[in-house]
């Protein structure tokens, strides 16, 4: 009997939620709110019993479906996951009944319908299940482009008022790089009949083949395969320097809307560097490795400085994503299990970190009518629990020890200064940017006299208090315990590791000098025990 398709199911929940929320008549905004609010908490739900089944000690890849799909391609609709896919499927399914509960009078009065909103908004979560539960590479393509277009919608229709130009360049810089991933996809197929007989997207099947030698990459193709895939990866991260859409696109979409670009759509760029680049192409990813770690680093510090120097409050958050993902791209390339899992983990707590940043920002610019840092004083005297959630998540984003990117963020630097430690020390001057702009936006925003305009803002009602209190709560718990999300992480990240044939580096302790006027061994019988308990054995 086969296992119920727990993954098909939760992907179709969501969609066929939207479908029901569009069909809506008009004029029905508040059950078309509802009714998205339940059917993003029962997704909630199925993603719990996913994770329950889930083993974290069993086969890599679990709750495996696989049908033929188109199959004189070589195309199959086959869904997994492993670890990392999960702990991101989940962090999905967390964010968006919050952004749902958060959003709740965002497309109140807009552009565009009510219901066309929170429809979009469960059409973008089904498609990010299906590309973090994709084991066929095409069809993990067509999930990759297919999410483009409600997330587009988001922002073309609810924005700000360059909503417009954020939009189209959010479209057009995924569309080069979905382009180019295309080209790599068919090309992978090509190489793949060649030398198996057979062209398959079966990605385990791909990778069993490349372990076994029975496929074998010319370094040449390689290298132009890697790029196909990691230049499109790199743009939906964004990794510096094609990251320039995501200021734009953040600062002009609703907070909502911000929480799932960066909180979710851009781990895929992340999650696909981790999944695809490294496993197919293991000696490619090696050559790339020092350009790789050369753009993170320069992204962390990039994304940092100019986060320090901007006025609009959303840019600033932005800015700090940059730099977030500078972090998580360096610990996947710096190809150590300590360095990997803490790109993993922080993929997950950089979602809930930036998603309470965004929201709380989000609120204050609902209240006062402005973006401009400048307009904000004061506001921990007039709304002291707002004030008190923008600190936490605020805290976290600098990865204050106790509060959950810490955790990250330490083992991404201490796995990298194993193997690169130029590039660690250097990324290490972030955390001491990201000091400086967290704590001196609060410092402009939130403390000293109320500024004119803020005087009269209100403190977070109810339906805020809800939408916030798990974030906050994530926040603290991964930062206190980490444990059982790293436990999920670690086997697919030693598989990774595996297939690329990378290892962790072996401590080396230096051989203490003989002090001077020190007794030397004793020759004969005695010295033959001393080569023995060195070489650890018998003679």
């Amino acid at each position: 009997m086969a296992e119920f398709p727990w993954l098909t199911t939760l992907g179709a929940v969501p969609l066929a939620g939207s479908l029901v929320v569009a069909a809506l008549p008009r004029g029905r905004d508040l059950l078309a709110k509802r009714l998205a609010l339940g059917v993003a908490l029962a997704a909630l739900g199925l993603a719990v019993v996913v994770a329950s089944r889930f083993r974290a000690g069993g086969p890599q890849f679990q709750l495996v479906e696989s049908h033929p799909w188109v199959p004189q391609f070589g195309v199959g609709y086959v869904l997994g996951v492993d670890g990392v896919g999960l702990v991101l499927i989940a962090l999905a399914a967390v964010l968006t009944p919050i952004v749902i509960l958060a959003s709740w009078q965002e497309a109140d009065g807009g552009r565009g319908s009510v219901k066309g909103f929170f429809a979009l908004i469960l059409a973008l979560e089904g498609l990010t299940v299906g590309v973090f539960a994709a084991l066929d590479v095409f069809l993990f393509y067509v999930f990759f482009e297919a999410m483009l277009v409600p997330m587009y919608f988001l922002i073309g229709r609810y924005g700000g008022p360059q909503r417009s130009y954020a939009a189209v360049k959010f479209l057009l810089y995924s569309l080069v790089g979905g382009l180019l991933m295309l080209v790599a996809v068919i090309g992978l197929y090509v190489v793949s009949a060649r030398q198996l007989g057979v062209g398959t997207f079966d990605f385990t099947a791909l990778t069993q083949a490349i372990r076994d030698g029975r496929l074998v990459f010319d370094p040449g193709t390689a290298k132009l395969l890697f790029l196909g895939f990691f230049v499109a990866f790199a743009i939906k991260a964004p990794l510096w320097p094609v990251h320039t859409w995501l200021p734009d696109a953040a600062a002009e979409a609703t907070p909502g809307s911000a929480v799932l670009l960066v909180g979710v759509l851009d781990k895929v760029g992340t999650f696909g560097m981790l999944r695809y680049c490294l496993p197919l192409f293991p000696d490619a990813s090696r050559f790339f490795t020092p350009l790789v770690i050369t753009l993170s680093v320069v992204g962390i510090l990039y994304g940092a400085l100019l986060a320090i120097g901007q006025t609009d409050l959303k840019r600033l958050i932005a800015y700090t994503s940059v730099s977030h993902f500078g972090f998580i791209a360096l610990g996947v390339f710096a190809m150590t299990s300590q360095a990997q899992a803490g790109a993993a983990l922080y993929m997950v707590n950089h979602g809930f970190s930036t998603a309470a940043l965004f929201l709380v920002a989000g609120f204050l610019i609902s209240r006062r009518g402005s973006r401009l840092i400048a307009d904000y004083g004061g506001v921990q005297q007039v709304a002291p629990v707002l004030a008190g959630v923008f600190l936490v998540a605020g805290l976290s984003a600098l990865a204050l020890p106790g509060l959950s990117s810490f955790v990250s963020e330490f083992l991404v630097l201490v796995g990298t200064f194993t193997v690169h430690r130029t590039a660690a020390v250097l990324a290490t001057l972030g955390i001491i940017l990201a000091a400086v702009y967290v704590l001196w936006l609060y410092q402009r925003t939130m403390t000293g006299p109320v500024k004119t305009g803020t005087e009269d803002l209100g403190d977070l009602g109810a339906r805020e208090k809800w939408a916030v209190a798990p974030l906050v709560a994530v926040i603290l718990a991964l930062g206190v315990y980490p444990k059982p999300v790293l436990d999920v992480i670690n086997p697919a990240v030693a598989a990774t590791l595996r297939q690329v044939g990378a290892t962790d580096p072996q401590p080396t302790i230096a051989e203490a000098k003989p002090v001077v006027g020190e007794a030397k061994p004793v020759v004969g019988e005695a010295a033959g025990v001393v080569d023995t308990a060195r070489s650890g054995g018998s003679r």
